[in-house]
């Protein structure tokens, strides 16, 4: 039998200790529920980062990825002989090089986050309605507190 999550009259514990399990424990079956590529979790997030944020230079992705910049090298020539991103020179600063992501590595970026967000939506047709609505209701509204966060920072 499950648990009922949101029990009107029961207390609700907003402690950090207790989100931070639910928080955890979903993105460990979210993350879990992408295969397409076979990319390492670090593979996984830097092509993610830069499918989101496009190129990037290696040094700032190492910074953003909170790796150092030899990991984030050895990292970057792995994805780059699968074929997933490649470097090219900064028009900006022709000294400098950036890391992008090719059109095959977009392509593995789309599906690996289809495949999330089609674990997670099967998540949620799980919960009773009351239930969906906090989780429509709760998580872009963390999303939105981080990105006030980071713009004010």
């Amino acid at each position: 039998m499950h648990k009922q999550v949101m029990d009107p009259a029961g207390p609700l514990d907003t402690s950090g200790e207790h989100l931070m399990l639910a928080v955890e424990e979903i993105v460990r079956y979210v993350r879990r529920s992408a295969t397409t590529g076979g990319l390492s979790p670090a593979a996984s997030s830097a092509l993610g980062r830069l499918g989101r944020e496009g190129p990037q230079r290696l040094t700032e992705l190492a910074r953003a990825e909170n790796v150092s910049q030899p990991n984030m090298t050895q990292l970057v020539t792995r994805m780059e002989r699968a074929g997933l991103v490649r470097r090219t020179a900064d028009r900006a600063d022709g000294r400098g090089v950036l890391v992008e992501a090719t059109d095959s590595g977009l392509e593995v970026f789309r599906q690996r986050r289809a495949e999330r967000a089609d674990a997670l939506e099967q998540l949620v047709e799980e919960l009773t309605e009351p239930e969906r609505r906090a989780v429509a209701i709760a998580l872009p509204a963390l999303a939105r507190v981080i990105q006030d966060r980071q713009a004010r920072s």
